[in-house]
């Protein structure tokens, strides 16, 4: 298993007239968490694109449990319980400032090969870096 914790700030322009973070921006704490997982691994989309491999977002589930509100720094943790083949799944669990669980949520991306848009494994290198976690 991999694990990762990276904290973001709820801006103003992310929040509704109550002071809540629209529900749709969860989506994008959600990005900065795998891309920040990813980035303390040493791999970032920008190399992978460059490799010719995109990884497109099959699925994504979220459950509200607590707003995240204006101002409060949140803790996104992601959790990747197994190696990633074709496909690969991140679960997130959000925290506020009090620690509190507040937001739980998975996403399932796709390796595609761009010049064929087609399904294909990650680079050896992804899995190389990945594998320590995984023994």
């Amino acid at each position: 298993m991999f694990e990762h914790s990276t904290k973001v700030r709820v801006r103003y322009g992310e929040t509704d007239q109550m002071g809540y973070m629209y529900y749709g921006n969860y989506a994008e704490f959600y990005e900065v968490g795998r891309v920040e997982m990813l980035r303390s691994l040493g791999l970032t989309y920008s190399g992978m694109e460059e490799s010719g491999i995109m990884m497109p977002v099959l699925e994504m589930n979220c459950k509200y449990l607590k707003p995240a509100l204006y101002d409060e720094e949140i803790t996104i943790n992601v959790i990747m319980d197994k190696m990633p083949g074709i496909k690969i799944h991140f679960r997130y669990e959000l925290f506020n400032e009090k620690s509190e669980l507040i937001n739980t949520g998975s996403t399932l991306l796709v390796f595609v090969n761009m010049k064929t848009t087609r399904p294909c494994l990650p680079s050896q290198e992804f899995l190389d870096k990945l594998k320590p976690f995984f023994e």
